[in-house]
């Protein structure tokens, strides 16, 4: 079992490291985080220049005590700008991640690379966990890049100090730093349930194009009913993961950022976050692996 999982990582990063496609997944995320940016960055230097044409004053940001807004906010709009887009750099992961997964399996299955595998005395579920492995490396690239691009290209387009409202300290640079770290944090916990779902769903399938219509079917489907699922959508990973229609605490963080005080945070549901998905990636797991040994393959 030992012999064959080693054999099976083995092949995963030999195409880990040479296949251009895996690579550019990796770097999309970043990318895209830091073309915000500059977006962000340029329209705000267009709507300063016409405001300067036109002799009016130009707020900094959009929050104030109560969301109200009002007064002049300095510091919130380069924090939310870089929550927003860290925001997208981790929604693409997860999106990424899930495809992946289940495009990985089915794939190899499809193309006969696992009945190779399988022919080298690389066991099914070795074959399972070296998937698991490599979507877990991927995740680990893809985010290292993302943060460091995107912190990097904030840091230039932007000087980053506390969020103050008229002479007022709203929130301040410690506090952010904490916030932010939090809120990652807290946005990582749930992808390795996502990656297991995925690899879940493509030993299911029968196909690669069934294992992504179906991983991503699931995945966009749960970001779209979990709001009608009142109290039981504590209790799902999806709840946590930063999405297209994003409920995790990154969002509230986006809020903090810039300068919100009505901003409602549940110190239980915090813990949720950070214990919920685990048990729920085990399952998926174990599933895979009891699965992939009655598969045809």
């Amino acid at each position: 079992m030992m012999q064959g999982l080693l054999t099976a990582i083995r092949a995963e990063i030999y195409v880990f490291t040479r296949s251009r496609s895996i690579q550019l997944l990796c770097v999309i995320p970043a990318l895209v985080a830091a073309v915000q940016l500059l977006l962000v960055k340029s329209l705000a230097a267009s709507n300063d220049a016409r405001a300067a044409l036109m002799g009016t004053e130009t707020a900094d940001g959009g929050g104030g005590f109560g969301g109200g807004g009002f007064g002049n906010v300095e510091g919130a709009d380069a924090w939310g700008a870089l929550v927003d887009a860290l925001g997208t750099g981790m929604t693409l992961i997860s999106l990424i991640l899930v495809a992946y997964s289940a495009w990985s399996f089915a794939s190899d299955r499809d193309q006969g690379v696992l009945r190779h595998l399988l022919i080298r005395r690389v066991s099914r579920p070795a074959l399972v966990l070296s998937k698991l492995i490599q979507a877990h490396l991927l995740a680990l690239v893809s985010i290292v890049l993302m943060l460091l691009v995107t912190f990097g290209s904030a840091a230039l387009l932007w000087d980053f100090g506390p969020v103050i409202e008229d002479g007022y300290e709203l929130i301040g640079t410690a506090d952010i730093h904490a916030e932010l770290s939090l809120g990652l944090s807290l946005a990582l916990i749930p992808l390795p349930a996502a990656i297991a779902l995925g690899v879940l769903v493509s030993v299911l399938s029968n196909s690669t194009t069934q294992a992504l219509s179906l991983a991503l079917g699931l995945t966009l489907g749960l970001d779209l009913f979990k709001s009608v699922l009142g109290g039981a959508a504590d209790y799902l990973y999806a709840s946590y993961l930063v999405s297209l229609l994003d409920e995790s605490y990154l969002d509230d963080v986006a809020r903090l950022v810039r300068g919100y005080s009505d901003v409602m945070i549940d110190p239980a549901v915090l813990q949720l976050n950070q214990w919920v998905p685990w048990p729920q990636m085990v399952l998926f797991i174990i599933l895979a692996l009891a699965l992939v040994r009655r598969k045809k393959l």
